[in-house]
């Protein structure tokens, strides 16, 4: 919600366009069922009281409708003279009105509308049931007969009789009105549109083009609104896209700054190839479940609920049919969604894996290779890979098993409407064009669940990645800049250790113990120990890498955690243990320890760095491309370049983590002679695993299970320190240490 929070406008575009779209999606339904209902069944015309009838036509209908009907209808009707001024107005839609007297509808409002075309249709089914009667009583047809059809209906006929009905007292038609009103609506609607169509074709309206212009016109509705739900579905799935995009853009780039941010000590709770699935792959779920979330979770709701609104105006006993179809629906998601929301999240879990598998086997492939392993190796990375497949593969097959199943419930209900709905339109309870709309929006209920299911898909897997991520950006960091951070007056480069002591996170004991000693500029400070002694860890705390435990480490008197990480570390020049380029070029990666350093100041690092001699040889100088890694030069190059990124800095500390271990003894000599002068005036502190490379040192720091046994210069430490002297011992003969 944070990060959706800034499109909280767009979003609201989207779901007003949603809700255009939805409405236009149930429009659809209703004009389809007026063009089957009027337009094809009622031949275009549209209200059951008829714009105009002849003066025959009007004493006819009114014989058959009580005193109070009569007088509404009488007053709702005015009487235009044939070839009067004023029946020229109707000439067009009503040729014979040039010659005969015709009543015209007045102007009414749709309440007033509704009450007339019920008496109308009323007084046409009773008079129906009257000469229905009457023929049956006087053993002859009937003048008309609605089971053969209005065709052929002859209107002078039926006038014929008028002054015979004109006759009878008006108790002769109150039992024919009493079965009108007990009959149901629609069947009376239909023979008052039948009788309609006869008026209107009396008076010689072209009954052809009064259908084909209604059909024509609806048609021409339902095109221009389906192109309208084409424009904003589009627009939506723009939005959508562009909101998931810029999202998940930002999600990215805040977990990849969290992780720049983290210390050794966050690090060592997630692996690398955790990191990496948490910032593409789990990012990537989230981004798709906006996408397709915006288009369907807000949709869905909005179809579901209009649908049911529709279909249940268009019959409410069928709306059984939508609670079975419904109850199937969320039977068959809720049974799939609890058996796959367990497997997603072993899914990803299963993705770290096989991300780490292929990492460890791609950077260590020269290993795996030395030792014959590579069958090994496949096997471990097939049975991760077929592990997720598995997993995959039965997910992927239960959300298949989902369609098939929609699909059948889809069309048993299509199935049960037509059934029920075809027996109500037997009985004149519904009409052919509303049953078919009522398929459409029961359709449109089940494909709103469809949409709803589709999401289940996505959502179980984006919310285990949401999670994922989460446990990332909310990591409590170990190591943070003070609210209001000290700063160094005179750099000098005076490091001070102060009783420190320090012990990894939830380990019981300290692998450093009451640290003390000072480096002072101008000076090498050496430091040398057994292997697990304490002396990589010990460097790491200077850049504060980690933060110690206990006691203090200062820098021209200011405690380190008084200052701020980038501050701290714009001091240092920093050379790891393993050197590590990036991709780019040689002067890229030189750059790296200073983005502004001139050419000039580039050259004469490497040359400090004895990388000057391999760097001449390239055909493109410092301008080689160096691959992923450093992969295509050696490890000494490697180290080299690594230390020349730290010197081009122009630090007033330096520090190397045993960066001379991949340099033979030559090139190290050279490089430790050129940095007695690069180096003069700055602080230097070297972690090393050979005598010879610190031999030299003004100050020399022996650790011992991660405490200092011995502190002094190489001839002192001889003399004095039994830890430094079995060191030398091993290392060199009595000639060279004499």
């Amino acid at each position: 919600m944070k990060y959706l929070k800034p499109f909280a406008g767009t979003i609201l575009i989207s779901l007003l366009i949603l809700f255009g779209q939805a409405i236009g999606e149930l429009s659809l339904p209703n004009l389809m069922s007026d063009i089957v209902n009027t337009g094809i069944q009622n031949g275009g015309v549209e209200q059951e009281a008829p714009e105009a009838l002849s003066t025959d036509g009007f004493a006819l209908m009114t014989l058959f409708m009580d005193t109070e009907d009569k007088e509404t209808f009488q007053k709702s009707y005015t009487l235009i003279e044939g070839g009067a001024a004023e029946a020229e107005a109707y000439t067009e839609e009503f040729p014979e009105s040039q010659e005969t007297d015709l009543y015209v509808l007045d102007e009414t409002d749709p309440d007033r509308l509704s009450s007339l075309e019920s008496i109308f249709s009323k007084a046409s089914y009773s008079f129906v049931t009257f000469m229905k009667e009457m023929g049956a009583q006087q053993g002859n047809a009937a003048a008309v007969d609605t089971e053969s059809g209005f065709e052929n209906v002859d209107m002078d006929q039926l006038y014929a009789l008028l002054p015979q009905l004109q006759q009878l007292p008006q108790e002769a038609f109150a039992e024919s009105r009493d079965v009108a009103d007990a009959a149901e609506p629609m069947l009376y609607s239909q023979i008052g549109i039948l009788f309609t169509k006869l008026f209107y074709e009396e008076l010689g309206m072209d009954m052809d083009a009064l259908q084909n212009r209604y059909i024509m016109t609806k048609g021409a509705q339902m095109l221009a609104i389906a192109l309208a739900v084409s424009v904003a579905s589009v627009a939506v799935a723009y939005f959508s896209s562009r909101i998931a995009a810029k999202v998940s853009g930002k999600m990215r780039r805040d977990v990849f700054a969290k992780v720049e941010s983290f210390s050794n000590a966050e690090f060592d709770n997630f692996s690398t190839a955790s990191l990496i699935t948490r910032t593409t792959n789990d990012v990537q779920q989230i981004q798709q479940l906006i996408t397709i979330g915006i288009r369907m979770l807000c949709y869905a709701p909005i179809l579901a609920t209009g649908g049911l609104i529709m279909a249940i105006d268009k019959s409410v006993s069928l709306a059984w049919t939508i609670v079975v179809a419904v109850v199937a629906l969320v039977g068959v998601m809720m049974t799939i969604m609890s058996i796959a929301l367990p497997k997603f999240k072993v899914l990803q879990s299963l993705t770290d894996k096989l991300n780490l598998v292929s990492r460890e086997n791609l950077s260590g492939m020269m290993v795996i290779r030395a030792f014959g392993n590579e069958k090994f190796e496949e096997n471990r990375f097939n049975d991760a890979n077929e592990e997720y497949t598995y997993t995959n593969r039965f997910v992927q097959r239960l959300m298949a098993f989902m369609m098939p199943a929609m699909t059948i419930i889809m069309n048993g209900v299509s199935l049960l409407i037509i059934w029920f709905g075809s027996k109500q339109v037997a009985d004149s309870a519904m009409q052919i064009g509303d049953m078919m709309a009522y398929i459409q929006y029961v359709m449109q209920i089940i494909m709103a669940f469809l949409m709803i299911s589709m999401m289940f898909i996505f959502l179980p897997r984006a919310s285990v990645s949401a999670v994922r991520i989460g446990e990332v950006l909310d990591t409590d960091l170990s190591i943070l800049d003070p609210i209001e951070p000290q700063k160094i007056d005179q750099r000098k480069g005076v490091v001070t250790f102060k009783n420190v002591s320090y012990h990894y996170p939830k380990a019981s004991e300290n692998v450093l113990k009451d640290i003390s000693f000072t480096a002072k500029p101008g000076e090498t400070t050496a430091i040398i120990g057994s292997t697990g002694s304490g002396k990589s860890t010990m460097i790491n705390l200077i850049p504060r890498f980690y933060d110690v435990s206990e006691g203090a480490i200062e820098i021209d008197g200011v405690d380190i955690r008084k200052m701020t990480q980038a501050d701290l570390r714009r001091n240092i020049g920093y050379v790891p243990q393993k050197g590590m380029l990036f991709s780019g070029d040689i002067a890229s990666n030189v750059l790296y320890g200073k983005d502004d350093a001139s050419t000039e100041d580039i050259m004469k690092a490497l040359e400090v760095a004895q990388a000057e001699g391999f760097i001449s040889a390239m055909e493109d100088g410092i301008e080689t491309a160096i691959a992923q890694g450093g992969g295509n030069v050696s490890g000494g190059q490697k180290q080299r370049l690594a230390i020349a990124r730290a010197l081009v800095k122009k630090a007033p500390i330096y520090i190397f983590d045993d960066s001379f271990s991949a340099l033979d003894f030559k090139t190290d000599a050279a490089l430790r002679s050129a940095l007695t002068g690069y180096t003069d005036n700055a602080t230097v502190v070297i972690v090393a695993q050979r005598i010879s490379t610190i031999m030299d040192a003004e100050q020399i720091v022996v650790l011992d299970k991660g405490k200092i046994v011995g502190i002094g210069t190489h001839d002192a430490l001889m003399k004095n320190c039994e830890t430094y002297q079995e060191i030398a011992k091993s290392q060199l003969s009595e000639e060279e240490l004499a």
